[in-house]
């Protein structure tokens, strides 16, 4: 018991002192080293408090050569992207293309019924509209914001449609 509780007084004071701090880091302007020789030759300043974490800015894979050589403007993938075959984008592309079309001729026809219903900033007045104006003019607007977001829905899909690669004959 007696050495249980000696072990204890030794090690609990061992456990509150600080860590080891890093060796001396130096900075010479935007660099940093803990090179002690380096630094004094080079006339560096030592950091004082805290920790220094450097991050390498990775290197393009390509070696120093341009982006668009060979002077095509194509988007390349991220390196580590998976490669998809020519005759699989192309049947993505083909099957974006039938879903945005397919989404083109619903939001047209969702317009066309919009606008008939609004005819012309004059819809029927509905039951209780008769009495209370304001809340036909409520629709009224409510119809108009809803043809206006409409309009931005089937410009977005044409948008898309237009940035697919032509279809294949």
């Amino acid at each position: 018991m007696k050495t249980l509780s000696l072990l204890l007084l030794l090690t609990v004071p061992l456990a509150m002192l600080p860590a080891q701090a890093q060796e001396r880091v130096w900075r010479c302007g935007n660099e940093y080293t803990n090179n002690a020789a380096d630094a004094q030759k080079r006339g560096c300043k030592v950091m004082e408090g805290g920790n220094v974490t450097v991050v390498q800015n990775p290197r393009p894979a390509g070696g120093g050569g341009s982006a668009s050589s060979g002077g095509s403007a194509a988007v390349r993938a991220p390196v580590g992207s998976p490669r998809v075959e020519g005759s699989d984008q192309r049947a993505r592309d083909g099957e974006a293309r039938t879903v945005l079309q397919s989404e083109l001729r619903k939001a047209e026809a969702r317009r066309a019924e919009l606008v008939k219903e609004y005819n012309n900033g004059e819809p029927e007045k509905q039951g209780s509209e008769a009495r209370n104006y304001q809340k036909y003019l409520d629709r009224v607007a409510d119809m108009k914001a809803e043809m206006t977001r409409t309009d931005s829905d089937i410009a977005g899909i044409r948008r898309e449609l237009g940035r697919l690669p032509a279809a294949a004959p």
